[in-house]
């Protein structure tokens, strides 16, 4: 991976986003700084970046807005949210609307450039053949990413699109809530937290609720699987 890369850092403290804007540029990449939600949005309409660093506390809007705004545009670029919220809950926020990854202030910049370079890497992986996850009649164009039952699209978010891409691709096989954590959210699971069946609630509202077959079944004990009845 070449390190030629540029980056749009959104942060409203001037001393944070410096320290995150020399840093990056010591390791060759190019950076730019926006300082408001509104910036950041002009910014990326005149052109094109690798990678988006966000915080989450803006003084004009919130960063989930920003990220909103961003995804409605462009599903590809990587986003990593800074955030001094550092509950579950607060995580999951920015996981719905389309945030890669996620860091929690203070911290330390070795670890934010670890994660800037996974987050590149996997943009630059060779991508696979434009393919259709298809169960029963449920498809899943990867390539437009969009959800259809019965020739009918679905509605998703794209943390719900993720984990529906993830159980189609498992489909006839048992997936554990720690799988779905950590491949679809890149977490380690908390069992004190029931985000996985709160995403599955609304799978199934959304892909089984209106359908005699059902698609999406607990298997008490173990897991989650997508099958064909």
């Amino acid at each position: 991976m070449t390190n030629n890369k540029h980056i749009l850092v959104v942060e409203d403290e001037l001393k944070v986003a410096t320290f995150i804007k020399k840093g990056l540029q010591t390791q060759s990449f190019e950076a730019t700084i926006a300082s408001d939600g509104e910036e950041a949005i002009s910014l990326l309409s005149e052109q094109n970046f690798d990678l988006i660093i966000l915080d989450l506390n803006l003084p004009d809007m919130s960063g989930l807005d920003v990220c909103k705004h961003i995804r409605e545009n462009n599903t590809r670029v990587p986003i990593l949210m800074l955030t001094a919220l550092g509950t579950m809950a607060d995580k999951l926020s920015g996981f719905e609307v389309g945030t890669d990854d996620y860091m929690v202030k203070p911290f330390d910049f070795m670890e934010l450039l670890v994660r800037v370079k996974a987050l590149l890497k996997r943009t630059e992986e060779i991508p696979q053949p434009v393919e259709k996850l298809q169960v029963a009649d449920l498809e899943l164009d990867l390539d437009e990413k969009v959800a259809r039952r019965g020739g009918n699209v679905v509605e998703l978010t794209a943390r719900e699109f993720s984990l529906l891409e993830y159980l189609m691709r498992n489909k006839g096989k048992v997936v554990s809530k720690v799988d779905i954590a950590e491949k679809v959210w890149d977490i380690n699971f908390d069992t004190g937290t029931n985000f996985v069946e709160v995403y599955i609630n609304y799978l199934r509202n959304k892909v089984d609720k209106n359908f005699p077959n059902k698609l999406i079944h607990t298997v008490v004990g173990m897991g989650y699987m997508l099958k064909n009845k």
